[in-house]
């Protein structure tokens, strides 16, 4: 188990019955990287990865 397994448990266990937009998680990630810019580049890559996951050919 990665550490960060934690945190995306606890997040589809206190929110996981939740609808939510793209746009809302994307001013979600947006404040994050307002509060934590030393994170930002791996918010960039997870939100290029999220954009771009239907283009991926099996």
């Amino acid at each position: 188990m990665y550490f960060t397994d934690r945190g995306i448990e606890e997040l589809t266990g206190r929110r996981g019955e939740e609808e939510v937009t793209l746009a809302w998680l994307g001013e979600k990630l947006t404040a994050f990287v307002d509060l934590h810019p030393e994170h930002e580049i791996a918010i960039d890559r997870l939100a290029v990865w999220l954009a771009r996951d239907e283009d991926v050919e099996d």
